[in-house]
Formats: structure tokens, sequence, C-alpha cells
């Protein structure tokens, strides 16, 4: 139901329009509000009244007294605000006295003088803040190089980093382009564009430590980043180019190192294998000329005790060596004829003497026929003896 409705009013169905007064009137006007509080300031201050009132009426012991209260009250208020400071965790505040440090204040409710005696200015001592950096340098090899870098860093001595540097951001960004330089122009330009970008973050991190606690500006460097490191876009292709045939140079290298890790032992087992077998032939000779003269030296013991027995048995052994390698046999008959024996099952399978099948036996003589050819011919009584 409206606000407005008839029959809602108190006393006889009026209007309850909550933007209107009781009576029904509208609310007063600001600038008549502003005009009372404006009236009743003069007459603390010891101004006139209303208008409608005497003069006697507004003496000046109540005015005085009102100054004083509101003076009173507006340095209470003062002093509150500018005494009471409430340090969070991750900061610290730092007390001037007229300008002057005096101490800094740790987390948690903290009372000083107020302004202008005293004043605290808070600075976070545990925000990581980043300072981040590009430029062209100079290598060590008289080379160009584009490098962009990442500082991070805190705050952790407070008074330091407001009053012992003006400008404590800017001089830790001079002094890590200052530690970048050097440490490039330290080094040639294939060592940081290859292996070297992570040497170089920590040796240019080492020497801006050294600047910054020199500088006594209550930094603390974290942490030190190449971001990019590239030769000038003049000649970055000449340079991609030299990098891809470095590589190209320790791949070989490392396929060349690795096919000799593959063949070095193995030339030199069989190095180990032929010396082996040398090493044994040479015992084998060794070992067969020893036997050999041992056997020559007992025939001639053997020959110095019996001589003609040594030399018929040696006479014998030497025809029983050559007879036995030969694949011809003369025979002798009984007619004076001389016959080859050719064993043609050994020639046509090439085995050995063992497998030679045995002579067909001679035939039968008379003995008269036997001592006749004995005495008649030498040659075949030498034969039969050395049959």
């Amino acid at each position: 139901m409206p606000w407005n409705e008839p029959g809602r009013g108190s006393g006889g169905g009026g209007d309850r329009d909550p933007w209107k007064g009781g009576n029904g009137q509208q609310p007063p006007d600001l600038d008549e509000v502003f005009a009372n509080v404006q009236r009743r300031l003069k007459k603390i201050m010891g101004g006139g009244g209303d208008s409608g009132k005497g003069s006697g009426s507004s003496g000046g012991g109540p005015s005085f007294g009102g100054l004083i209260a509101l003076v009173a009250v507006l340095a209470v208020l003062w002093i509150a605000w500018n005494s009471v400071h409430i340090i969070d965790e991750s900061e610290r505040g730092v007390v001037l006295r007229f300008g002057e440090y005096t101490r800094t204040l740790t987390p948690g409710l903290n009372l000083t003088l107020p302004r202008p005696i005293e004043e605290v200015i808070k600075v976070n001592v545990s925000r990581v803040q980043s300072l981040e950096s590009s430029s062209r340098m100079l290598t060590g090899d008289e080379n160009l190089i584009d490098l962009s870098f990442a500082v991070q860093y805190r705050v952790f001595e407070p008074e330091k980093f407001l009053f012992n540097v003006q400008v404590p951001e800017e001089s830790l960004g001079h002094a890590a382009d200052s530690a970048m330089r050097e440490i490039v122009g330290t080094n040639n330009m294939d060592f940081i564009l290859e292996i070297g970008r992570g040497q170089i973050a920590l040796d240019a991190q080492a020497l801006l430590i050294e600047i910054i606690e020199r500088y006594d500006s209550g930094i603390e460097v974290l942490s030190f980043n190449l971001q990019e490191v590239r030769p000038p876009a003049q000649v970055r292709s000449a340079f991609d180019d030299v990098v891809r045939a470095r590589e190209d140079q320790i791949r070989f290298a490392n396929e060349a190192q690795a096919y000799a890790n593959q063949e070095v032992p193995e030339a030199r087992g069989r190095a180990a294998r032929i010396l082996e077998e040398a090493q044994a032939y040479r015992e084998a000779i060794i070992a067969q000329a020893t036997g050999e003269a041992d056997r020559f030296t007992s025939i001639l013991e053997q020959y110095t005790l019996a001589p003609e027995v040594t030399r018929e048995r040696i006479f014998l052994e030497t025809l029983e060596a050559v007879y036995g390698r030969s694949a011809k046999i003369l025979m002798d008959v009984s007619d004076g004829n001389n016959m080859f024996y050719l064993p043609l099952d050994t020639l046509r399978g090439g085995s050995g003497r063992s497998q030679m099948s045995p002579p067909p036996p001679a035939p039968l003589m008379a003995p008269s026929e036997q001592q006749r050819i004995s005495s008649a011919d030498p040659r075949a009584r030498r034969g039969r003896e050395v049959r």
C-alpha cells in the first residue's frame, strides 16, 4: 500500500509521505541547516546571537569557554590521529623526530609523539620487487650483443633505504647495468650466447651484491636473471649459421667418439689375441726345437755306445718315413721285372695312407730260382733286405 494512500494518516487520513514532515510539510532546506550550524559556531566563538535578542544576553565568558572546549577536542583528535600507529607484519615504521631518524617501529600497535614532533614512514620489507633493463653491450672479443635482464630485490633495512641513497631504485638499476657490462666485457660472445648464460648471471649477481653493499642502501638482491641474449638484428642470420655449424661440429665429434669407443676395444681385443697366438707359437716352436735337440742328444749318446746298430736303425726309420708318404710302391717279382703298384682308390678318394689297400702278395718261386736271382742281381738283394 503506498505511503500517500488515504486512510493511513494518524489523525484523519493525511498523507504519510516519508520525505515530508509529520505535519505534511517538506524537509528543511540544506541552506537553512548550514545557516543554523554557522550561527551556533559563531555563538561558541563569541559572535553575536540572533537578531531578536538583546546585546546583554551574549556575554564574553560562555563564548570563551566554548572556544577552549573546541580547541581541546580538536587537540585530542589530533593527538590520537598522529600518535597511534598500527604497523602490519610486512611493514616497518621509520620514526623521524624533527626530520631526524630516531628508531624503527616493529609490527603491532605503536605510540609516537604527534606531528610535527615525530613522523612515521611505513616501508614494506616483505614485498619482492623486480627491476628490468635491456641494453646493447660490447663483449670481450669486440662484438655487440643485445641483452635484457631482471633483478629481484627487497628492502631489509628501511632506514638505510630511505636516507643513505637519494633514489634507491634508480641507483640499483645503474649498478645492475654496470655489473652486467663489466661481466660481458670480460667474456667472449660465443661463450655468452651458448654455454655461459648461467655463469654470466651468477657473476653479475655477485658483482651487483658487492656494489650494493658498498652503497649501503638497505636493499637485498634476491636473484639476477638473463631474460634474452641475442646478437644484433643486422647480423643475427650469420650468427645463427655459425651456431648451427658449431652444433654440427659437436654432433660429428660425438658420433666419432662413439665410433671410436666401439672400434678401439675391438681392435685392442684383436691385438691381444694376435699377441697371445704369437706367444703360443713362440713357445710351441721353442718346445719343438728343445725336443728335437734333446732327441738328437739322446741319439748321439746311443750312437756313441753302438754306432752300427744306431746307424742301421736310423736308416730303417728314414726309409719308413720316406716310403710312408709315397703313393707309388716298387715291388720285386721273380722274373726281375719292376712293377709299380698304384692304389687307385687312394688317388681317387684323396684319403690318407690308412685307407690304402695292401699290395698283392708276391708269386711263389722255387728256392733255386730265388738263389740264382739273388746271386745275379745285387740290387734285388738290397731290396729284399730293405723290405
